[in-house]
C-alpha cells in the first residue's frame, strides 16, 4: 500500500530509546526501540500490535513526549514533541494504560475541572451521557471498576477536543456493553477526521478498529499494511488470492477424514465430536466434506467458516513461543 498523506498527524523515523545502564548486562544500556518507523494519518485508526513488553507503550510516549528519545526523529502535528509547548498539547487527547487518573477525584467534577483548562473544550455533559459516566458519577476514582476507570480516562482524554488521541489498550477491563460503546465511539472520531493511534496487544480490537496496522516486536516494525492486506501475509505459494480459512463443525466422535480432503488441509479433533478443517479450503473441499458426510448419513450439529484472522498472522510473524 502506497500511502501518501497530505498531513499525518504523526510520523516517526529510526526512532530509538536505551533505557539504564543496568548492572547485569556489564553497565551496557538496555535498547528497548530499535529503528522504529511509522505514520498515522487524519481520519483513520493506527494501530501498534506487539506483546507485552515488545516497545509499543515506549513508541507511544516518546511520541508524546513523555519520555526523551535516545535517537530518531518524531513529528506530532507538524512539531517535535520534545521541544514543543503547551500550544501543542492542547491538541493532543492522550489515554495511558494505567489511567493516570487522581484517585480521591470523582469523575464529574474531574471532567469540568479538565474542560476548564482548554480553550475549547467537548461539552462534559455530553461526554458523561455518551460514556456513561453518570451512572458512577458518586464514586472517587480509587474504588471505580477497571471498566469505569477506563471510561472516565477515555472522556479525560477527549474532553480537550483533540486533533489527534492516543489509546493505550483501551478497552481493557471493558464488560461487553462498554465496550462496543468505547467502539462506537473511536468510529465517530476516525470519520470525523480526528487521527487515532492505538497500541494493543488483543489482535481482535485492531481487526475490528484499524485502518493500519504497524506488529511491533523487540522494539521493531516487522511489518505493517492494512488489515486486508496483512491477512493476505505468508499465503499458500502458487494462488497469492486465497485465504486460510477453517472449517468448524460438531458431529460424532472419533471420525477418520483421511483422504477426504487434499494436503494442506489439517483436520484436528481438539475435544469429542468437535473438528476444526483448517488450510487454503476450496469450494470443490466444501462439497468433497459435504458429499463425505452424506455417504454416511452423518448430519453436523453446527457448522461455521472461519477466516484467517490478524492474531494468525501476528503469530506467524512474532512466533508462539511464550517469552
Amino acid at each position: 500500500m502506497v500511502r501518501s498523506p497530505e498531513s499525518p498527524v504523526l510520523t516517526i523515523s529510526g526512532l530509538v530509546k536505551d533505557v539504564g545502564p543496568l548492572p547485569t548486562l556489564d553497565g551496557k544500556m538496555l535498547r528497548v526501540v530499535s529503528g522504529l518507523s511509522l505514520m498515522a494519518e487524519r481520519g483513520q485508526v493506527t494501530a501498534l500490535l506487539g506483546a507485552n513488553g515488545a516497545g509499543k507503550t515506549t513508541t507511544i510516549e516518546c511520541a508524546q513526549g513523555l519520555q526523551k528519545r535516545t535517537a530518531g526523529a518524531i513529528s506530532l502535528l507538524g512539531q517535535d514533541p520534545d521541544s514543543a509547548g503547551a500550544g501543542l498539547r492542547a491538541r493532543v487527547g492522550v489515554m495511558l494504560q494505567d489511567g493516570g487518573l487522581p484517585p480521591s477525584a470523582r469523575p464529574i467534577p474531574l471532567l469540568r475541572h479538565i474542560a476548564g483548562m482548554y480553550q475549547d473544550p467537548w461539552p462534559v455533559d455530553e461526554l458523561i451521557e455518551r460514556l456513561g459516566i453518570d451512572t458512577f458519577s458518586r464514586t472517587n476514582v480509587r474504588r471505580l471498576s477497571g471498566g469505569q476507570k477506563q471510561r472516565l480516562a477515555l472522556a479525560a482524554a477527549l474532553v480537550g477536543n483533540p486533533e489527534v488521541l492516543f489509546l493505550d489498550e483501551p478497552s481493557a477491563g471493558l464488560d461487553p456493553q462498554s465496550r462496543q460503546m468505547v467502539f462506537d465511539l473511536i468510529s465517530e472520531l476516525r470519520n470525523s477526521g480526528m487521527g487515532i493511534i492505538l497500541t494493543t496487544h488483543l489482535m481482535d480490537d485492531a481487526q475490528r478498529l484499524a485502518d493500519y496496522v504497524y506488529i511491533i516486536d523487540a522494539g521493531r516494525n516487522v511489518a505493517e499494511g492494512t488489515v486486508a492486506e496483512l491477512l493476505r501475509h505468508q499465503l499458500p505459494a502458487g494462488d497469492a488470492s486465497q485465504h486460510i480459512r477453517t472449517l468448524l463443525f460438531e458431529t460424532e466422535p472419533g471420525l477418520d477424514f483421511t483422504g477426504v480432503l487434499p494436503d494442506g488441509v489439517d483436520v484436528t479433533e481438539a475435544r469429542a465430536g468437535s473438528y476444526a478443517a483448517t488450510g487454503a479450503l476450496t469450494p470443490a473441499d466444501l462439497a468433497a466434506i459435504t458429499a463425505w458426510w452424506a455417504a454416511r448419513g452423518i448430519m453436523p450439529s453446527s457448522l461455521s467458516l472461519e477466516a484467517r484472522s490478524l492474531e494468525d498472522v501476528f503469530l506467524d510473524i512474532s512466533g508462539r513461543e511464550i517469552r
